[in-house]
């Protein structure tokens, strides 16, 4: 599979493309899953086709990764995306997922999330990644905890109060 992007024991992450806009429509349309994200639902098709090419598809083009659809590899079944993400307001690459409930709790975020920001550090070369989310957003803090980030303090970010998470690549020694 020449489009996937990294694999982990579980998943294949791979890039979005306009063929995933039903799945992402209906990921980025369930209340439950938009609750944390100071994002409204998409409402039909047309805004998340344009969400697809005015974020991940152009993240693509523009800095060569993004967000990532997530793929269970037992079932071969669109689970949600993860990535990294360049934030051109803050000048930072950012680590964000998000999945459909039925498959929270089963620590498939830990391990894309992992699996992204090994990435990031190691292929791509980033001196650091950073993680945000809503401070009432329990899970997803403890998904960045459990992906090595750690908590540097608190921001305002798009006009709402958020944790901010850090994770540095190791230092290395030089001659």
């Amino acid at each position: 599979m020449s489009d996937v992007v990294i694999e982990t024991e579980r998943l294949l992450l791979r890039k979005l493309t306009e063929q995933d806009v039903e799945l992402f429509f209906q990921l980025n349309s369930d209340p439950e899953v938009m609750r944390y994200t100071g994002e409204d639902c998409f409402t039909d098709l047309q805004q998340a086709l344009d969400g697809l090419r005015e974020r991940p598809l152009r993240d693509y083009q523009k800095f060569g990764y993004g967000r990532l659809a997530c793929i269970l590899k037992d079932t071969n079944e669109f689970i949600g995306w993860c990535g990294l993400k360049y934030l051109e307001e803050l000048d930072e690459v950012d680590v964000g997922y998000r999945f459909f409930p039925r498959f929270w709790g089963r620590g498939l975020g830990t391990e894309a999330s992992r699996a992204c920001v090994k990435y990031g550090l190691e292929v791509l070369k980033l001196p650091y990644i950073i993680g945000i989310a809503l401070p009432e957003n329990v899970a997803s803090t403890r998904v960045l905890e459990k992906s090595g980030l750690q908590l540097e303090g608190d921001m305002k970010y798009e006009g709402f109060d958020v944790v901010r998470y850090v994770i540095k690549k190791p230092a290395t020694v030089s001659d």
